[in-house]
């Protein structure tokens, strides 16, 4: 049996990096939480550094400082996400 390897979206990308650069959780975490491996959020990081994430939220009206008041916001955006990658791996 062949092991398919899964696709992600540059966008599913960056906003895995997102909430791993602004969650305050370690990314061994935060990538359980989206069903990725931590070692692809790790290379992902590397793809998306945080200025370029800066301003990607900063277009987005997204808080940017490490003082996150909007969680409700970003978990909602990890629901969303958990689900894109669900309907991937069918």
């Amino acid at each position: 049996m062949h092991k398919v390897q899964k696709t992600y979206t540059p966008e599913c990308k960056r906003e895995a990096v997102r909430l791993a650069q602004t969650s305050g959780k370690p990314i061994a975490q935060v990538a359980r939480e989206l069903g990725i491996s931590d070692t692809s959020l790790h290379q992902w990081r590397k793809l998306y550094p945080r200025n370029d994430l800066h301003l990607m939220m900063t277009k987005r009206g997204l808080p940017t400082g490490p003082h996150m008041d909007n969680l409700g916001e970003q978990n909602q955006k990890s629901h969303g996400m958990r689900n894109e990658i669900a309907a991937r791996e069918q």
